[in-house]
């Protein structure tokens, strides 16, 4: 089992950036894929990055050019750039771990089996 922390949210406003952080323990941190989701109220989460174990990162089309996911292995954390945000990003944003060494599609909630307890972020006009 893994623990995930995020940190880093906040208020910012339109236009603004904001980095998302999200840590691990108790894996191997490097073996694993590590995505990012967001939750509008009301909705269901839906997907905003990923990066493999290998280091492929897919973006939903809502963020491509504006966000960016990273990770460290060295300091088992996960991060998300998000630039040029805009009120439409306002959510509560959860990092979530995949099994070691999936190679499914990562845009799926059900390819990942640790979710984080999430950070707010909310974007003014």
């Amino acid at each position: 089992q893994v623990q995930l922390v995020e940190s880093g949210g906040g208020l910012v406003q339109a236009g603004g950036s904001l980095r998302l952080s999200c840590a691990a323990s108790g894996r191997t941190f490097g073996s694993y894929a590590m995505g990012w989701f967001r939750q509008f109220l009301g909705k269901e989460r839906e997907f905003v990055a990923a990066i493999s174990w290998s280091g492929g990162t897919p973006y939903a089309d809502s963020v491509k050019g504006r966000f960016t996911i990273s990770r460290d292995n060295a300091k088992s954390t996960v991060y998300l750039q998000m630039n040029s945000l805009k009120p439409e990003d306002t959510a509560v944003y959860y990092c979530a771990a995949g099994p070691k060494y999936y190679s499914g599609s990562l845009y799926y909630t059900r390819a990942y089996d640790n979710w984080g307890k999430g950070t707010q972020v909310t974007v003014s006009s």
